[in-house]
């Protein structure tokens, strides 16, 4: 064989290997951004179920057998004799969310009301 053919043949293998290594870093940054997208659905999951059960920890202030459960777009209502409260548990560093932060603004503006609806 001649060097030039033997060139050839080490271009060719190195041009495959490239392939492969990109094949598997593609797979890689895929399998990555469904693990990733997995936690955060999981978390997500887990903090709803959670949130329904914090009225009864020790530490709430009120009596959790006058909080209804919502889930969205605020956690729940605490249902008080002299007040209703709009009730969202936040852990860590979370952040309210947009519509989170207008009800709170409507409740601080006295914006909010009571209907009654009666159907026949």
């Amino acid at each position: 064989m001649s060097s030039v053919e033997n060139m050839w043949k080490i271009i060719l293998i190195f041009v495959i290997l490239i392939v492969i290594l990109v094949i598997l870093y593609w797979r890689t940054q895929r399998q990555l951004k469904e693990l990733k997208w997995a936690k955060k659905s999981q978390s997500s999951r887990y903090g709803k179920m959670t949130e329904q059960f914090l009225p009864f920890l020790e530490d709430y202030p009120y009596d959790p057998q006058n909080f209804r459960f919502l889930g969205t777009p605020v956690d729940g209502i605490q249902f008080e004799k002299d007040k209703i409260l709009f009730i969202e548990f936040k852990t860590a560093d979370s952040q309210m969310s947009g519509r989170q932060k207008e009800i709170k603004e409507l409740v601080d503006n006295k914006k909010v009301e009571f209907e009654e609806h009666r159907i026949m």
